[in-house]
């Protein structure tokens, strides 16, 4: 079997959303799209049943989570395409709509399944004009649909405050017309994980937490607001080792040259597992109480790191990321992105090994 693996701490996952209750009482609506940010938390039913509601981004999401027999709500953050529709109603979804379009092909259809309004307040990718809502909800008289809930979400909650309340005044007034309308919400939400830690909104009762769920800070120190574990570790082993001579060239196009007489063990994990090239001659690893520089250029399938000065063996683990000797964060500046990226890249090729021992 692929010592390859990322070990995903379901302990330290309830930890964390233990923390993220205390810090806002409200209640959670996990965003678990995307296979739960790469951890395959989302494959874990007795982990998603503890929530009433969850959130994805497709509705192939949430078919998934239906067939593996979750019975809650399963909101589809972002509005389907019309094909979808049939999908929608059969395994029982909610959905966040917005386009007039789909609007009137659901009342074409008499289709009939519960919706959250999406109200534009900033973002501008999707959402209802506050200039459009009351004709909106005119043209949604018309149809059988469930209106359940009302969101939109932050652009910059992290850093620009001025725009946030903004966009705090525009989803206000957009609940406001509703309400004047006799249009009660089951759900209204509009912060994800850095709105839930920078605004206390007394008008919302649900958050939509993200990276902070895994353990990971969505913007720098924001741990110091609100205590996490990382969920994941990212995790190898060496498969190969060679003693090379002082100007010996290292993988693809020679790109690394060793000025020793060096030793270069390889690593069977690559960029179709997601191990992005960028780390090629500039990331490192964690092996044997020591760190390794990555040297040429990141293959496929495999890279190669320069052990020498280090006791290393064939077998002996390779940690790329545990959050304890390298960060997620570290991997992502190396590779200037953000963590979500790293993590939600990696692949299907990777083993995924739950850790529980509560």
């Amino acid at each position: 079997m692929r010592n390859t693996r990322l070990e995903v701490n379901l302990d330290n996952f309830k930890y964390n959303v233990e923390q993220i209750k205390k810090y806002t009482n409200k209640e959670i609506m996990p965003v678990i799209k995307a296979n739960a940010y790469g951890t395959y938390i989302n494959k874990r039913m007795e982990v998603i049943k503890e929530f009433d509601i969850v959130a994805v981004a497709l509705v192939t999401e949430g078919i998934e989570l239906r067939k593996k027999g979750y019975e809650g709500n399963i909101f589809i953050l972002n509005q389907p395409s019309i094909s979808d529709i049939d999908d929608i109603i059969k395994y029982n979804l909610t959905i966040g709509i917005s386009d007039f379009s789909f609007l009137n092909e659901c009342i074409k259809r008499e289709a009939s399944f519960k919706v959250h309004l999406e109200i534009e307040t900033g973002m501008n990718r999707t959402g209802i004009q506050i200039e459009d809502l009351n004709r909106f909800l005119d043209t949604n008289i018309k149809s059988s649909l469930k209106i359940e809930g009302i969101y939109s979400h932050f652009s910059s909650a992290d850093y620009n405050n001025e725009y946030t309340e903004q966009q705090i005044t525009v989803f206000k007034e957009a609940l406001d017309i509703c309400r004047e309308r006799g249009i009660n919400f089951k759900y209204i939400h509009i912060s994800a994980s850095n709105g839930l830690l920078n605004y206390n909104l007394d008008f919302t009762n649900l958050v939509r937490p993200g990276l902070l769920l895994y353990g990971y800070e969505s913007y720098k120190d924001c741990s110091k607001k609100i205590p996490l574990k990382p969920v994941c570790k990212l995790i190898s082993e060496v498969t190969f080792i060679k003693r090379v001579q002082e100007g010996s060239k290292i993988g693809y196009d020679g790109s690394y040259t060793c000025d020793i007489d060096s030793s270069i063990a390889t690593v069977p994990i690559g960029y179709a597992d997601g191990i992005r090239r960028a780390l090629s001659n500039k990331g490192y690893v964690y092996i044997n109480n020591r760190k390794a520089p990555i040297v040429g250029k990141i293959c496929m399938d495999s890279f190669m790191i320069d052990t020498t000065g280090i006791r290393v063996n064939v077998g002996d683990e390779v940690v790329i990321f545990d959050d304890e000797h390298i960060t997620l964060d570290e991997v992502a500046n190396l590779c200037n992105t953000i963590s979500y990226e790293i993590l939600c890249n990696i692949s299907n090729r990777v083993t995924r090994v739950f850790i529980k021992k509560k």
